[in-house]
Parts: C-alpha cells; structure tokens; sequence
C-alpha cells in the first residue's frame, strides 16, 4: 500500500522549451528544479507518475549527519542546514525538527566503529558524542536493551517525507517551475552529438541541458541512450503507525530495528539492514562491482525472483521515443511490505519498548533504494552526451540530504561554483576502473 502523500496539481501544458528539463519527480529531481529556479533558470519537471510517489515518500524521514561516509558528510551537514531554514523559506510545513538522533548498541564492533569516526568526523567540525552505556540508557528511557553505548548527534533532524517533497514543489512552481505529473519521458532527442530536447508521452521539450533524477529507473533511462550506470536495487519495508506514547521526539537506531517520531504523534519505522534483493537483468549484469558489499550484506537479504526479472525498473527492455515506454506501463513502483518483517519489527519495538508492543499499523509500504557499488550518490555531467547530466543512486541517503544534493546538482547543471567538492560523486568513478573502495557507513 503507498504511503498517503500530499498531492500536488499539475501544470498540463507542456512549455517548448525550457533552459532545463529534469526528468523526476522526486526529492532529488524537486530539490535540483528548485535551486536552478532560485539561480534564475526556466525549468520543467516530467514525472512519470506524481510528485514523491517512488522512494522520496517511502522512507524513513531521518534528516542526519551522523554515521554519513565522510566523503559524503559536508553534502549532508549542508543539507541540514538547508532543512533547518526550509519551513520558513518555503511558508510551508516539511515536518523538519532538529531534534536530535541517538544510536544504541549490544554490539562491541558497532561502538569502536561508531567511536573512529566521531573521531575522524570532528575535523569536520561535526558535533556528535559518543555514549556510554549508562548515557546510552538514559537518552533511551523505558528501554529494556542492554545497551553498551551508542552515539547521540544533536544537530540532527526528521521530516515528514510526504509532506516535504510536495511542500518544495509548490514552491519551485511559485518560482517559475512547471510540473508535469503523469507525463513520462521516453528518451532524449539530440543534434550535432548533443542533447536537445526531451520527448514525452505528450510532446517534445525544447532544451540543451537535462537532469535525469529518476531514482530506481534512472539506469533504465540511461541504458537506452547506451550509457551504463551501474545501480542495484534492494526492496525495503516500513510502516507507520497510530499516535502512540512518546519514548523520543526525534529517532533512535538499535541493531534490529529503527523508529522516528511523527508530527502526529506516531512513529515511522524500519528495519535496520534488512531487504528483499530480486534476481534481475539489471542486477546480473552490475553483479561485479557490487560483489564485495554483497559477501557482507547476504546474510540480512531475502533473494529470490520475481517478476522484477521481466519488469519495473530492473528489466531489460526496449522502446523508441514514439511508442509506449516502460515508464508509462509501470507509473509508480508500488512492491508491498514483507510482512515478516513488519511482524519481526513489530516484536522487536514490544520487547525493547513494553510501551509500545501494541502498536496499531496505520499503512505499510515497499520501496525500492538504488544503490551504488560505494553507496555514494552520482551527481554530475555525463561527458559521453553533453547536456545529459544525472543525480541518482542516493543509497537510502536521498531525504535527509535531498536539499543539499539539489543544490549540488544545480551548481553543476549551471556550471556555478559548487557547494561541495563534487569530485566523490562524479559519474567517471564508477565505470571508468577507479578503486571504489569500502562503502562508507550508513
């Protein structure tokens, strides 16, 4: 069942053109369209289905710095600061708190990796605490886990995903953005060897400069242009829930499970590390570079195959710019919830909670996260087709650093300063042999 997002109208004529034309409709692609309107450029927004109805409303709303990859942590302290303001800018509620966020643990390994990088991060100029075990209780009241420490960052927030999205949306239109909700784009239309409009199911836009933003589909969309991107996706659950008693204004991340307080008095909650990875065309041909995340993370997948073998963002398919695309067949990609892992989470909050073990689910939801083999995000030009530049495979980072990486990404489509080294998020890295190394922490 999709999670109940604000829904947005549409702007139903398409423009002829436009100086960007970004392809998506969620967090990133909305962030982007925003901050190009605030530099002064026109722009419109093709989303296959509606505003936030993919990942950018099915996560868990945690706006953080804490935990980041370093190379990923100044984009994320700067995204922060943008949701600290945005209420304000926008005249409109996101649902952003700067409440804080703790992580509590049983596990020695997680404490001493916790603990290296508070280390590494307060040259940074990063504010977090590392917290013993009676501290790690103490911002835990009520809990039974017998905690052995934790890490607390009290600069760090939440958001109402369905809220916030939509809520930037309206004011990228209100700046001159046109948004354009259930009009897929088939393909790009080039000349001399470089971009020069976008068609969609209901005409062609006029332009020479595109962000493709399409979460999941993103390396479907790339792939019919002969353009590899390689991106795996891992099927996730949450839920949310009746207004129930306080524990925390903000969240809190043990090893099994992780919840968030709610602007309506309930909580928004997942399951730490777990997923369902489907056989797919996609995922076997990306298989090598993502092997080495895979030997550490199996053991917490559920794998199978499905019919994500034959469609929905994974597939191998074909199409031309003047017939139905697979984005038209599939408008949002809706998986269901495991309900084992509901029924595991569930039992995990009414054991390390007693105050919370009756629970009443208001909806529970699927999502799809598209991961890079570094689980960095890619922001940046595409030099095999200039004009084509691309922001995706966020790594189930995208909410929380949406503001900044819209930002990033409009620096770069501009040609403006960036707002960060954009060198860790260039597309180059992953195909052009660079060692990527270890994924940094989640």
């Amino acid at each position: 069942m999709s999670p109940p997002v604000t829904r947005i109208p549409s702007d139903e004529k398409l423009p002829p053109s436009a100086d960007v034309v970004v392809i998506g409709g969620g967090v990133a692609g909305i962030t982007a369209a925003y901050n190009l309107a605030k530099k002064g450029h026109s722009v419109a927004v093709v989303e296959k289905g509606y505003v936030a109805g993919e990942q950018s409303s099915r996560n868990w709303g945690w706006c953080r710095q804490q935990n980041r990859d370093l190379r990923e942590l100044e984009l994320a302290q700067r995204a922060v600061e943008m949701w600290n303001g945005m209420n304000e800018e926008l005249g409109a509620e996101t649902g952003f708190r700067r409440t804080g966020l703790v992580y509590v643990t049983t596990n020695p390994s997680d404490l001493d990796t916790w603990t290296r990088w508070v280390d590494s991060a307060r040259e940074r100029q990063m504010r977090s605490h590392v917290l013993s075990a009676a501290e790690a209780k103490a911002m835990t009241p009520g809990s039974t886990g017998n905690w052995i420490g934790g890490i607390h960052s009290p600069t760090d927030g939440r958001a109402e995903p369905a809220l916030a999205v939509p809520a930037i949306a309206e004011g990228a239109r209100r700046r001159g953005v046109t948004i354009h909700q259930g009009c897929a784009a088939r393909g790009l239309e080039t000349s001399a060897g470089r971009v020069s409009g976008v068609a969609t199911e209901k005409g062609t836009i006029r332009t020479s400069t595109v962000l493709v933003a399409g979460g999941a589909w993103t390396s479907m969309f790339c792939r019919h242009h002969g353009i590899d991107l390689p991106l795996a996706g891992v099927r996730s659950t949450s839920f949310f829930t009746a207004p129930a008693p306080q524990i925390t204004e903000g969240g809190i991340s043990t090893p099994d499970v992780t919840f968030r307080r709610r602007l309506d008095g309930g909580y928004t909650i997942g399951i730490s590390g777990r997923g369902l990875l489907e056989l797919t065309p996609q995922g076997l041909m990306y298989a090598r570079p993502f092997w080495r995340t895979f030997k550490k993370r199996y053991k917490l997948l559920t794998i199978r195959a499905g019919r994500s073998f034959f469609d929905g963002p994974e597939a191998l398919l074909r199409w031309s710019n003047d017939t139905v695309s697979p984005f038209e067949r599939m408008r949002t990609y809706d998986p269901p919830a495991q309900e084992k892992l509901v029924s595991f989470a569930l039992k995990r909050i009414g054991e390390i909670y007693p105050e919370l073990a009756n629970l009443k689910i208001m909806h529970k939801y699927g999502g799809l996260i598209d991961f890079t083999p570094d689980w960095l995000p890619v922001i940046s030009a595409i030099d095999k087709l200039p004009g084509l530049h691309v922001s995706a495979g966020f790594s189930g980072h995208g909410f929380g650093i949406g503001p900044g990486a819209g930002r990033l990404a409009a620096d770069i489509v501009a040609g403006d300063p960036p707002i960060v080294d954009p060198q860790p998020f260039r597309y180059s890295r992953l195909v052009d042999g660079t060692d990527l190394g270890e994924p940094g922490l989640m």
